[in-house]
């Protein structure tokens, strides 16, 4: 079983306000959806809630919450009461990667498991006004590799760098 996290973030960790994004940048949505298209994308309950419910569940993926109600259920969803028992359902995967896909107490439980493989981060340029932050993480346990940079055009308002994050 491969373990990734994707994420993007500002120039202050900054991944979210009010359970939403923080900017449109169709690049980097088109790099979500292309990299985790027919995976297992796992995510809290407040990410879940904060997808439009017309694009519920993420379409050609197995969506997968983790919450700590034991009542919760989504239609067409996988639902674990914890990361563990998530990562021990889909231990013996092979075709699929699982990509945690935030929100912030999610991608703080997979860094501190120690489970990941891999991480794709989007270094969004600015600072927005976020209420939700990525955890820090020590850059020296990873092989680092740009994988795209964008510039600001007449679709992105902002610039951004995407990092492919390596295990060592």
């Amino acid at each position: 079983m491969i373990v990734s996290l994707i994420v993007a973030m500002d120039s202050n960790r900054g991944i979210g306000k009010n359970n939403d994004l923080m900017w449109h940048l169709p690049a980097d949505m088109n790099f979500f959806k292309e990299t985790t298209k027919n995976q297992i994308v796992v995510m809290g309950r407040k990410n879940y809630d904060s997808i439009p419910e017309k694009y519920r569940p993420l379409p050609n993926r197995l969506n997968v919450i983790l919450t700590r109600n034991k009542d919760f259920k989504a239609e067409n969803c996988l639902v674990f009461n914890s990361l563990n028992d998530c990562l021990d359902h889909f231990k013996d995967e092979k075709e699929r990667k699982v990509f945690i896909i935030g929100g912030g107490e999610i991608y703080k439980m997979a860094l501190e498991s120690k489970c990941l493989s891999e991480m794709y981060i989007t270094y969004v340029a600015g600072i927005f006004d976020a209420d939700t932050f990525f955890p820090e993480f020590d850059k020296r346990e990873w092989k680092i590799q740009v994988l795209d940079e964008q510039s600001i055009d007449e679709k992105h308002g902002y610039s951004f760098v995407i990092r492919h994050y390596l295990k060592r």
